[in-house]
């Protein structure tokens, strides 16, 4: 038996579901091309420090306001903030370690897709619990 939905988890997973599953259709379709975007991400220093504030900033709206733990759904959408909340602060902090992470998983293709496919369908049940399921 599940517990209901709560109102910020809905409206999350109406916003997360989606955007997973779109960003990560467009990631898995320019995995080729991969690799040679990290290169001209990292060749102006300014670039990592936009987008990671910008991610950053992300992570912690969403910390800052869903903070539920009690089913599927809402794990995932607390987790998503906090992991992209240290995404943020690595990017910024951290420029070149995430640099050296992202160059180590450039080259596997079948990494590339395989993590797309998994953050996909997390995406497609988030979109679900957010636009169709309703307890």
């Amino acid at each position: 038996m599940s517990t209901p939905q709560s109102q910020a988890t809905r409206l999350f997973a109406r916003v997360l579901g989606p955007y997973f599953v779109i960003a990560m259709a467009i990631y898995v379709a320019q995995s080729p091309d991969v690799p040679a975007l990290l290169e001209s991400f990292n060749a102006n220093p300014m670039l990592p420090w936009v987008t990671g504030a910008f991610t950053l900033i992300t992570g912690l709206v969403i910390v800052a306001l869903h903070q539920e733990w009690g089913n599927a759904a809402a794990v995932i959408i607390s987790m998503t903030g906090w992991l992209t909340t240290l995404k943020g602060v690595v990017i910024v902090g951290f420029p070149g370690a995430y640099d050296s992470l992202g160059d180590s998983m450039a080259n596997g293709t079948a990494l590339i897709v395989t993590q797309g496919v998994a953050v996909g369908a997390i995406g497609l049940y988030l979109t679900y619990v957010g636009w169709v399921r309703h307890d």
